[in-house]
């Protein structure tokens, strides 16, 4: 995974590294896998992709995200991965729902700059099982956000993404932008006890680091969030803590070191019903269920 990062390591990253902390932690070795086509192609009409709505966690990047059928007056959600909650990992088979919870979230503006403290209410969604997401209701409404601050949520993309997209991940973290494209989708990724199914895989240029966990994947061309940042084989392990392996239809397993994942987020969206309540039951929604 990504791994979060302890609040102390951190405030001496920052210290130490002035603006760009990201480089003094980078460990990546050079990708197995060869430069794709996407890799060279640029979208024609891309649309502007900043840090507005990012957030920042203690320990890993996050966003403000609503549906489609979101409306102004409804609690936002904050989307994250489940491994960056505050009470650690989710165990394989284990979903949380409805667990009180005042983690609060740094709140960035499109340069990236901090512009308030969010704070939640409740995490409304946790699993790493199939998937690795978690969604923090807040005590603030979209609108309210919107009119303090000028910030409208992302908004997450209700159809599955498509190989070759190009995309940007980015992290309220460490306030940076990473540009790639969606090399392709991996059946199964297994990493340590932990599951996920058809994972998105970065092509090479997204080399993410401890810290971007829970980060937004954007699509260049609506700007709309298609998945959500979590894992990468830092070492060449099979199948290990750190270092996922992709597993396809026949059972074959793949290593790929030094290349990075993501988890797709349009399988979130009818599981969101009114005021952003996470509802299991509506008709559509497939997350798995306590």
């Amino acid at each position: 995974m990504r791994k979060p990062l302890l609040g102390a390591l951190v405030a001496v990253l920052l210290l130490g590294a002035g603006a760009a902390p990201a480089m003094a932690t980078s460990h990546r070795t050079t990708a197995s896998t060869q430069t794709t086509e996407a890799d060279r192609t640029t979208p024609v009409r891309a649309k502007a992709v900043d840090f507005a709505g990012t957030v920042a966690l203690s320990n890993c990047s996050g966003s403000v995200v609503r549906v489609p059928g979101s409306q102004p007056s409804d609690p936002a959600l904050v989307l994250s991965n489940g491994h960056c909650l505050e009470s650690g990992f989710p165990g394989a088979g284990e979903v949380v729902v409805d667990q009180r919870s005042t983690r609060t979230f740094g709140l960035l503006n499109s340069a990236g700059s901090r512009v308030a403290t969010l704070r939640a209410s409740k995490v409304a969604y946790a699993t790493m099982t199939d998937t690795d997401i978690s969604l923090y209701q807040l005590t603030s409404t979209y609108a309210q956000i919107q009119s303090s601050y000028g910030i409208t949520a992302l908004e997450l993309n209700a159809t599955r993404p498509v190989q070759g997209s190009a995309i940007k991940v980015v992290s309220g973290y460490w306030n940076r932008i990473y540009t790639c494209a969606i090399d392709g989708f991996v059946h199964r990724l297994k990493e340590g006890e932990w599951t996920w199914k058809d994972s998105i895989r970065y092509t090479s240029a997204c080399d993410t680091i401890g810290g971007t966990s829970g980060s937004p994947v954007i699509d260049d061309a609506t700007g709309k969030v298609v998945a959500v940042n979590n894992t990468g084989n830092e070492d060449g392990g099979r199948c290990t803590l750190n270092n996922p392996c992709e597993v396809d239809e026949n059972g074959t397993v793949t290593v790929r070191q030094g290349i990075n994942y993501a988890e797709e987020t349009y399988l979130i969206v009818p599981c969101v019903g009114t005021g952003s309540r996470i509802d299991l039951s509506r008709a559509g929604c497939t997350l798995p269920k306590p």
